[in-house]
C-alpha cells in the first residue's frame, strides 16, 4: 500500500484527467448523449490505477480522477465541502485514519446488497466492519492490513541464538514476553541494541485490543489496555529499550539500515519493527539500503549504514493489529448510482482484478495499452495483500519467489500475513478515533520521559479530548 509514501510525497493538488477525460461544462452532463461519466476522487494514484483498468472492460465510460493529497488534511477538508455543498463527485476513497467519520455520517450511499459478492470472495470480515454502521455496509476494500512484527535474523541468533520464526514468535507471543525479550537484548548486547526504535511502534497494538471502544453512552472511556500502554512505554523507555526516533523520521529509518548513532556518535542497532502489509515494501525495503549523505560544510556525500536484505523475517509478534487501508465508498444521491457501484465491485469485490493487484499484472506497460496518455509512472507492483481470503489462499504461493520473499531470506511474507488477517477484529472502531488517540500522544510521552505523573497525563489527555471534541462528556 502506498498511503504512507503519497502522505509524505504528495505536496500538489493533482486532477488527473485521462482517456478523453478533460470535459467542458456540457461534455460533463454527457450523460445527456448517452456517454457515461464517472468522476472519482482519491488521495493517492491507486485508485486511478483501478480505474484505468476498469475502463479495459468498460471502453464506453469516461473517468475524472481528481487526487487531492492528505499530507496535512487537504483531502478531507475539500472532501467534506464538497459533500456539504452538494458539489460531491460520484465515488470518494477513505483512508483508514478517517473511514470511520464519513461511514457514520449521512453522505453515503448503502452498499449491503453487495455483501453476497463479499460473501462468496471471504472478503476479511473486518474490513466490513470498519465500513459498517447503523446495519448499513457504505464501503467496501481491496485491501486488508494486518499487521507484523519485523526483526533482525542476525541479532536474534546472537541474543536468542536462533532466527527461527516459529521460535521467536515465542519468545514474544505476549507483550510481557516482549518485554523480557527487550531486557535480554540490552544486556546481551550492553546497550547497543534497542528491541524497538520508538514506543510509538506498538502503540497501535494496544488500541487494536481494548474491550472497549473510545466512547460508552457519550462518555469518554479509558480502557485497561491503555494503562498498560503507559506501563509498557514508561519501562521501555526508562530502561533503553527504545532508541527514541520519532517516527517516520531520520533517526526512526536508520535503524533499518544500520546507520543509526547516539549522540556521541556511537552505533546503534533495531532489532524489530511493527509495520502493516505495506510497510514491507514501500517503507522497510527501501529504507534497508546504504543512503547517500551531505558531509557537513561541504558538498560532497558520502554513503553511510549497509544492506540489510536477507536479514529480516516476519511474524505475527505479541497482539494482532491492523494499519492503514483505502476503502471505495459512492456519494449519496449521485446520478450515476448503478455506474458507481460496478466500480466499486470491479475494485473490491471482483476476483479477477484482486488478483490483478496482488500479482502486479497491471504495469505501466499493461495500463499504457488501455490508456496511452497516462505517462510512465502509473503502476502497481506486487504484493499488496487483497481483502479475499479467498483470493490470497489461491496466490499465495505465487510469493515464495517474490522479491519480498528474497527481502525476508526466503519467508512468505504473504503467507505470514495471510495467518494474521483472521485474528483481527475491528468492530470496537467509531469516527473519533483518531482524534482521540492523537490527543493521547503528548501526555503519553509526557508521562514516559518522566515529565508528568500518570495522574498529571491521564489529565491532560482528557483536557486535550475535550477541546478536540467539546461535544463529548469526559468525566
Amino acid at each position: 500500500m502506498k498511503k504512507l509514501i503519497s502522505m509524505l510525497l504528495v505536496l500538489l493538488l493533482t486532477v488527473s484527467v485521462f482517456s478523453g477525460c478533460g470535459k467542458t461544462e456540457e461534455q460533463a452532463n454527457s450523460n445527456q448523449t448517452g456517454e457515461k461519466v464517472l468522476k472519482i476522487w482519491s488521495f493517492t494514484d491507486e485508485i486511478k490505477t483501478m480505474a484505468v483498468a476498469y475502463r479495459g472492460k468498460h471502453p464506453d465510460v469516461k473517468i475524472e480522477y481528481t487526487m487531492i493529497p492528505m499530507t496535512n488534511g487537504e483531502y478531507q477538508t475539500k472532501l467534506k465541502s464538497a459533500l456539504q455543498s452538494g458539489e460531491a463527485p460520484d465515488i470518494i476513497a477513505l483512508e483508514a485514519s478517517f473511514v470511520r467519520e464519513f461511514i457514520e455520517s449521512d453522505y453515503l450511499e448503502d452498499l449491503s446488497d453487495l455483501l453476497p459478492l463479499a460473501q462468496e470472495l471471504r472478503t476479511y470480515q473486518f474490513t466490513i466492519d470498519m465500513a459498517t454502521y447503523d446495519g448499513q455496509v457504505k464501503a467496501y476494500s481491496y485491501q486488508a492490513t494486518p499487521g507484523a512484527m519485523f526483526y533482525r535474523r542476525s541479532l536474534a541468533k546472537k541474543y536468542f541464538g536462533t532466527d527461527d520464526p516459529e521460535k521467536i514468535q515465542e519468545l514474544v507471543s505476549d507483550m510481557k514476553k516482549f518485554e523480557e525479550a527487550a531486557k535480554i537484548v540490552k544486556e546481551k548486547s550492553k546497550g547497543n541494541t534497542y528491541m524497538v526504535a520508538s514506543v510509538g511502534d506498538f502503540t497501535n497494538l494496544f488500541f487494536a485490543n481494548r474491550e472497549k471502544p473510545w466512547v460508552v453512552d457519550g462518555k469518554l472511556y479509558i480502557d485497561p489496555k491503555v494503562d498498560e500502554l503507559f506501563e509498557i512505554a514508561k519501562s521501555f523507555r526508562q530502561n533503553g529499550y527504545e532508541a527514541q526516533a520519532n517516527q517516520w523520521q531520520e533517526g526512526w529509518f536508520a535503524g533499518m539500515n544500520d546507520s543509526l548513532v547516539d549522540a556521541k556518535g556511537n552505533p546503534k542497532q533495531v532489532f524489530s519493527y511493527f509495520l502493516p502489509t505495506w510497510g514491507l515494501p514501500y517503507v522497510l525495503m527501501p529504507n534497508s539500503s546504504p543512503k547517500e549523505v551531505k558531509i557537513e560544510g561541504s558538498d560532497k556525500t558520502k554513503k553511510v549504514g549497509k544492506d540489510t536484505s536477507g536479514d529480516w523475517a516476519c511474524i505475527r509478534g505479541p497482539m494482532p493489529y491492523q494499519w492503514g487501508g483505502t476503502w471505495i465508498a459512492v456519494v449519496k444521491g449521485t446520478k450515476n448510482l448503478e455506474l458507481a457501484k460496478d466500480f466499486v465491485k470491479f475494485a473490491t469485490l471482483d476476483e479477477e482484478n484482486l488478483k490483478n493487484w496482488a500479482l502486479g499484472v497491471y504495469t505501466n506497460e499493461y495500463l499504457k495499452k488501455i490508456d496511452p496518455t497516462i505517462g510512465d509512472k502509473l503502476s502497481q507492483g506486487p504484493g499488496d495483500f487483497v481483502s479475499s481470503q479467498k483470493v490470497v489462499e489461491e496466490i499465495v504461493d505465487k510469493f515464495d519467489d517474490a522479491s519480498t520473499s528474497k527481502f525476508l531470506a526466503g519467508q512468505n511474507s504473504y503467507r505470514s500475513f495471510a495467518e494474521a488477517a483472521p485474528y483481527i477484529s475491528l468492530k470496537l472502531l467509531q469516527g473519533t478515533d483518531d482524534a482521540i488517540q492523537r490527543a493521547l500522544n503528548d501526555p503519553l510521552n509526557n508521562y514516559v520521559s518522566g515529565k508528568a505523573t500518570k495522574e498529571q497525563a491521564i489529565k491532560q489527555f482528557k483536557e486535550a479530548v475535550k477541546n478536540t471534541l467539546p461535544d463529548l462528556i469526559v468525566e
